[in-house]
Formats: structure tokens, sequence, C-alpha cells
């Protein structure tokens, strides 16, 4: 076995812990993405229905105990407000929103990244093994081995054509779903803003009521 046909089952094998590594990847913000929404409008509506009652009575315990073991977005940005009312509507509202930023979106968009380095390395991967297939069968050539053993001629060359199929057949699919994902978290982006402005204009004049109770 030559160094090229060594070579070139290396680069297969890259590309396969490649393939794997991105299909995993976009399997784990998919699935993360999923945790963190509700699954429709009316959904999250009543959810927040159900948390008008015990706002208007400003009780406060009621809705963290809703809000503190679901994972999703909009009950977590809620339990953050309603624990760190004290600080006063502007700066609650701040918090919720960089809270936001940085403990979602920021995190999303870090897994992400690991997907589109894949999708970067996976053709660059397919343009190396095309380089080593082709620098192979010039080897074959020079050496004067190409008439008389054909197969060796072609074996490089089919690897030069197989490492860079592989290399766009692992990052087209991947394109596309990164695309289905920026479409879903910008979804679910929306769906949190509708979700976090109902429940703050409702929270703001409950928590100027309660701070005009403890007075």
């Amino acid at each position: 076995m030559s160094v090229f046909e060594i070579a070139g089952l290396v680069l297969y094998g890259m590309l396969g812990l490649t393939a794997f590594w991105g299909g995993l990847c976009a399997i784990i913000v998919w699935r993360r993405v999923g945790q963190k929404r509700f699954r429709s409008e009316s959904e999250q509506d009543d959810f927040l229905d159900a948390l008008d009652q015990p706002l208007g009575e400003r009780d406060f315990d009621s809705i963290s105990s809703a809000c503190q073991a679901d994972r999703r977005a909009v009950p977590q940005l809620i339990y953050l407000a309603v624990v760190n009312r004290r600080i006063g509507y502007s700066k609650v509202r701040q918090l919720v929103l960089d809270r936001f930023q940085r403990d979602v979106l920021a995190d999303l968009e870090h897994r992400l990244s690991y997907v589109n380095t894949v999708v970067k390395t996976a053709p660059m991967l397919g343009l190396l093994g095309t380089v080593v297939g082709m620098i192979g069968a010039f080897a074959t050539l020079s050496s004067g081995e190409g008439a008389g053993a054909p197969e060796d001629l072609a074996g490089n060359i089919a690897t030069a054509l197989y490492t860079t199929a592989c290399g766009l057949s692992i990052a087209i699919p991947l394109v596309m779903c990164t695309t289905s994902i920026n479409v879903r978290i910008r979804k679910m982006e929306d769906l949190v803003g509708t979700g976090m402005t109902r429940f703050l204009e409702t929270f703001r004049p409950v928590l100027g009521k309660s701070k005009s109770a403890e007075k």
C-alpha cells in the first residue's frame, strides 16, 4: 500500500468523523431550541393566562413555583424578573433582556458555530483529498508504471473524486440544516419577545402597587 493510499484512507476517516460531529452538533442545537421555546404562540398565551390571576394578586411565590422548574426561556425569564422585582422595573427589564441574550441566544450561537465550522472544514478536507489523489496519479505516471498498472492510476483519481464528493455531501445538508436552525432561532426570539412584552406590561403596574403597599 502506497503512502497516497494510506493518506486517502486517513482522509476518509477524517471526513467520517467530521460528518458525525457536524450531524451531532446540529441535532443538539435543534433540540436545544425546542427546549427553550413553546411549540406555538397559543400554548405560550395559555401559560401566561394562567399567571394573570396570581400576578394580579401579587402572589409572587406562586408565579415563582410555576416558572422555576420550567426550562423554557419565557418561564425562566419571568422567574428572574419576579425574584429580582425589588430592583425596580427598568433594571428588571434590562436584566431580563441581558440574560436572554447571554444565556439563550449566545449559547445557541456558540453551539451553532461548531456546525458552521464543519460546513467550512468538510469541503476543505475534500479538496485536500483531491490534491493528494492527483499527486498520487501524477507520481504513478512519472514512475513509468501508469501504462502497466492502470488500476493504480484509477485508484488515485478515484480518491481525488470521492473525497471531494464526500466533503460536499457533508457540507450541503449541513448548510440547509443550519439555515433551518437559524429560522427556528429567529422564530423563538420573536415568540419570546412577544411573551415577555405581554408579561412586563402586566408586571409593571403590579410592581408599582407592590411598592406602594410596602410603603
